[in-house]
């Protein structure tokens, strides 16, 4: 016993250690339990690239019957055929997984979400902004900002988790929007 006690005790095992450098992008990933920090979460996660916020932003059918869905404008489905299909977390998904590869090593995405209104309903929210949304890509010649109009509609989940199930993009300038971006990478 005494020797067990030396040896237990002689061991660095209550010692402190050098923490290791994380194998992934930072995350300021709050559980959403408000519209805010789903909101926040969804820019954070596109600054970040950190592709696991960004979908978990998104409804899942294991948690709430609202299956997410997106709705291109229709400027971008005219160029991009891939847009009229069923579009869903799994195409989320691959977008955003292309865009993370397409990004300038050490760049700063930059997003800004401008609400213009928001109508509280007894079990959902309908969140409507303007966005501005520059990409620095790799690739020079590709369209760095884009700009139009989203609606969100979000859901608490069985978690009591705000989701988006329903993202409507709008042209509204003559930059592209969102789902020309979306377009682009879903080739």
């Amino acid at each position: 016993m005494l020797s067990f006690a030396l040896f237990f005790f002689g061991c660095d095992l209550f010692q402190t250690r050098t923490a290791q450098p994380p194998n992934q992008s930072r995350s300021d990933y709050q559980p959403p339990v408000t519209v805010d920090d789903l909101i926040s979460n969804f820019e954070n996660a596109i600054i970040d690239l950190n592709v696991q916020n960004y979908v978990a932003s998104f409804s899942d059918s294991n948690f709430t019957n609202q299956i997410y869905h997106f709705y291109p404008s229709n400027q971008a489905v005219s160029l991009y055929p891939v847009l009229s299909e069923n579009w869903g977390v799994q195409k989320e998904n691959q977008y955003f997984n292309s865009l993370t590869t397409k990004v300038k090593s050490n760049a700063k995405i930059t997003i800004s979400l401008n609400e213009i209104s928001r109508n509280t309903l007894a079990d959902s929210v309908i969140y409507t902004a303007s966005y501005v949304l520059n990409i620095p890509f790799s690739d020079p010649n590709t369209q760095e900002n884009y700009q139009g109009d989203l609606t969100f509609k979000m859901v608490r989940d069985s978690r009591s988790f705000w989701v988006i199930y329903f993202w409507q993009d709008n042209k509204n300038t003559s930059l592209p929007s969102w789902s020309e971006l979306k377009g682009q990478l879903s080739y």
